[in-house]
């Protein structure tokens, strides 16, 4: 209970810090490399999830080396919450009316009034992003309290994640105004953080699979 709680206390503070700093280095430099008091305030807004995955990734291996604890065999259930976690945080920039989609037709469009005086319907992207964590965490979950066949894979939830959640925010990024990068790039820059995530989780996902598949 105690190793519970001490590695929750490291990952929020690590994974706080991490999606902070990856809003400010990824998305926001020039504003803050001039305003760099404004870093430490979060309530003005600006989390990036990829910054909290680095985050949190930075923090497990800190961890690891210091209290000289293994902990891959706890990696399946350490990921399951993180979609949730990116749920609220994806809520929160609804609210704050940051990371908004592009102009839309669509009968579901909102029209953020923070950002556009007049009225201008837009993909609501977070909600999208929303769902779409809520349900990965959802699928998680399902997969390792059922204990299927695919969870006798060593630690494999932890690699869906990273192929299930930076697949599916690669594609609702089309739909997002670019941030961070100039519109001339093909990709933005949401989706080129995003591309490592999924090779890194594919690769070790297949290997992991075929070690399984070939052990006598």
């Amino acid at each position: 209970m105690e190793l519970v709680y001490s590695l929750s206390t490291w990952m929020v503070i690590g994974g706080l810090i991490g999606a902070r700093l990856g809003h400010v280095i990824f998305y926001n430099w020039e504003y803050f490399s001039n305003n760099p008091s404004e870093i430490i305030f979060i309530n003005h807004g600006g989390l990036s999830s990829h910054g909290l995955t680095i985050g949190l990734l930075i923090t497990l291996v800190l961890f690891q080396k210091i209290k000289k604890i293994d902990l891959k065999k706890y990696l399946d259930i350490l990921v399951i919450p993180i979609p949730l976690l990116a749920t609220f945080i994806r809520l929160g920039n609804y609210f704050n009316s940051e990371i908004i989609g592009k102009p839309t037709n669509l009968p579901w469009g909102v029209w953020f009034q923070k950002v556009d005086a007049e009225p201008l319907l837009r993909h609501p992207s977070q909600i999208y992003e929303a769902l779409i964590a809520l349900s990965i965490f959802i699928i998680l979950y399902i997969i390792y309290r059922k204990k299927t066949s695919i969870s006798n894979i060593q630690y494999p939830i932890f690699h869906l994640f990273l192929i299930l959640y930076f697949s599916t925010r690669f594609l609702v990024e089309f739909l997002k105004e670019r941030q961070g990068i100039d519109d001339l790039w093909i990709l933005g820059m949401g989706q080129i953080l995003s591309i490592p995530f999924i090779i890194w989780g594919a690769w070790c996902f297949i290997s992991r699979h075929k070690k399984q598949y070939n052990r006598p």
